[in-house]
Order: C-alpha cells, then sequence, then structure tokens
C-alpha cells in the first residue's frame, strides 16, 4: 500500500530526512536548498525552504531523486516515511 505523503514538512525536515540516502545540503539561495549526493553518481537537486511543502511540490521531489536512485517513488515513500 502507497503511504501518504506528510501534509505538514517543511524543506528544512526533508533535507534532514534525505539525509538517510547520502544527501546533504551543500549551499542555501535565498528560500531554497541545494542537496548533493554521490550515491549512484553525482546528483543535485533543489527544494525549498517553505513550511509546510506543498504535495505537489513534494511528489516532484521525491519522483526526481527516486528516478536518480532508481527505485519506485513507491518505495522511496515507505523509506522515508515509511
Amino acid at each position: 500500500m502507497t503511504p501518504k505523503l506528510p501534509r505538514d514538512i517543511s524543506g528544512r525536515q526533508l533535507a534532514k530526512t534525505l539525509s538517510s540516502l547520502g544527501y546533504e545540503v551543500t549551499r542555501q539561495s535565498g528560500s531554497h536548498l541545494r542537496l548533493t549526493t554521490t550515491v549512484n553518481g553525482e546528483h543535485h537537486i533543489t527544494i525549498p525552504n517553505h513550511d509546510p511543502l506543498k504535495v505537489g511540490t513534494l511528489s516532484g521531489i521525491l519522483r526526481e531523486i527516486a528516478n536518480h536512485l532508481e527505485m519506485s517513488v513507491n518505495d522511496l515513500s515507505i523509506r522515508l516515511f515509511g
């Protein structure tokens, strides 16, 4: 079963959660955080530091990360938000 995406997660909380996948904040520009990982090759993603993140924004971020890690969005959601 697909876990429901959290409706109350901030950009900063998401960045902290993504650290379990090897992502770390490499810079901040205004209200956006730039995260980088070298897991499965180098990958950069920018997330807004909003509280809370819009569900569509969160979904798009997770889809991009899942593509990079070559896993389904469902598996990624379970791993992050279990």
